[in-house]
């Protein structure tokens, strides 16, 4: 039998559904004596350790600083908010404003917050 390339194999699976992947999974693990999901799963932590920084990150003000009107409408503008949504944001300082972003976006944001007079956080 000729070996399969990744993308041969990979195009095979996606022609499958979903029991009969399952029975593949089965079939490999009696066959190998080897769960392929716990592979899956202790391959990417390992890839993890690898990159310190987080893949996403939340981003809050520590302070909103003298110019509090500026940095209330720069909040708007970054969330689609309100006005006083925007307020209660700006007046709780530690809340994040935007959650789950790239750390890219987040130091975006965080400039246009400094640039308005906050001090900004990113968790």
């Amino acid at each position: 039998m000729a070996k399969l390339t990744k993308e041969e194999f990979i195009s095979s699976l996606k022609e499958m559904n979903l029991l009969e992947i399952k029975e593949l999974v089965d079939a490999m693990k009696e066959e190998f004596g080897v769960d392929p999901s716990a592979v899956a799963v202790a391959a990417p932590a390992a890839g993890a350790a690898e990159d310190a920084a987080p893949a996403t990150v939340s981003i809050a003000i520590a302070e909103a600083g003298a110019a509090k009107v500026a940095v209330i409408k720069v909040v708007r503008e970054i969330t689609g908010l309100g006005l006083k949504e925007s307020k209660d944001l700006v007046d709780n300082p530690g809340t994040p404003i935007k959650e789950n972003i790239s750390k890219e976006e987040a130091d975006e944001i965080k400039a246009k917050l400094e640039e308005a007079g906050a001090t900004v956080e990113i968790k």
